[in-house]
Formats: C-alpha cells, structure tokens, sequence
C-alpha cells in the first residue's frame, strides 16, 4: 500500500467540462474540501471519496457524489483509490459544467480519470517523494546509558531520515528523560523503523 505525504492536483476536460482533481492526506481531506468550496464556490459539484487506515487496522472508505447520479462519480473515484492501492487519502474532483451532458458512461469515467491524472503528478516533476510506500505509525521507548545517549539521538536521527526517503514520515521524538540507569526517549514513527530502533535500543540490547 502505498500513502501521500503532501496535496496532488491535476485539472482534465471532457466535452468543455472542467474537472479538478485534488488529492490529499486524509489528515487534511475535509478541511481541504471546506477551502474548495470557499475557492469554487460556483463550481457546480465537489465529489468526494476516501480511504483511511484506523488503529484496529481496518479501512475505512467512504464517497460522495455531492448533487452527480447516484454511483457515477464518488464510487468510481474510491474504486481508483482501491486499485491504486492507497491509503490514509482523500480525494475532491472540483467540477464546473461545460453545457453537455455526459451521461453515466462519461462521468464514470472522468472523474477517476481526474484523480488518476493528479497522483500520476506525484511521480513527475520531481515530485516522487509525496507518493510513498504506507506504513503504520507507533510508539515506543527507547533507552540508553549515560555513556550512549549522545549515540542514542544520533541513531534516532539517522533513522529518522531514512524514514523519510523510504515512508515519507520522519520519527519524532515525543519525550527525553533521564532515570538513575541513563536515557529514556520516547518516539513515534513508521512501525518497521520504529521497531528496528527498538531492537537496537531497549533494556538488554
């Protein structure tokens, strides 16, 4: 699976319809798509469609074909979403009617073919790096003497940058203390990461 680290967009036109694309982590998706609807207030739908990964691990996947026939549009924008294979997204097609209808068969098409245009856009230009593979967020402590705790946060930032070349997400450190045994810190991060840090830097390691 794969997620994105920041917005996509890409603008299609069908039969002088004009259809805009925005993809966003789904951390920004309806505060993205309350400032759409502030900057196209006359556009004529803003479609929508998500999928977000909860603790539990299950999915959660929801579509919107805000006024378009029942089934023509948010569908087959979060049926993209599924075939791509990202998660923790939304999606918003923005579109201002040309004055020709397109029917079912037309809209089904465009508005996915919208959101495929704008995360083709995260792999272009330079722009690879907004597209990354997913990867849980956890927690853990990490500990070391007093003699490795400069080694402790050197690893920790190492890491970190690594986590962001390979998931687009860096570990940030939530806490640092000090116990009679030496360091404690506390991190959040990729799970796969996380976890190879854990390995290196828990009681016993």
């Amino acid at each position: 699976m794969r997620t994105l680290t920041g917005e996509v967009s890409a603008e299609t036109e069908e039969k002088k319809s004009r259809f805009l694309a925005f993809v966003v982590p789904h951390a920004r998706f309806a505060d993205r798509l309350a400032e759409l609807r502030t900057e196209h207030p006359k556009a004529n739908h803003h479609v929508t469609a998500f999928r977000a990964m909860r603790p539990d691990g299950r999915i959660e996947e929801g579509a919107k074909d805000d006024g378009e026939p029942s089934g023509t549009s948010g569908m087959p924008i979060l049926r993209l979403l599924i075939g791509e294979g990202v998660v923790d997204v939304g999606a918003i097609v923005v579109r201002y009617f040309g004055g020709t209808k397109l029917g079912t068969g037309g809209l089904a098409r465009a508005y996915p073919g919208a959101v495929k245009a704008a995360l083709a856009a995260a792999l272009a230009d330079g722009a690879g790096s907004r597209l990354q593979d997913w990867s849980r967020v956890t927690r853990t402590s990490l500990t070391a003497g007093f003699a490795r705790a400069s080694a402790l946060e050197q690893a920790i930032s190492l890491a970190s940058e690594a986590a962001v070349a390979e998931f687009g997400q860096p570990v940030q450190v939530l806490d640092r203390r000090f116990t009679e045994n030496g360091a404690v810190v506390d991190v959040e991060g990729p799970e796969h990461v996380v976890e190879t840090l854990l390995h290196d830097w828990s009681p016993g390691a």
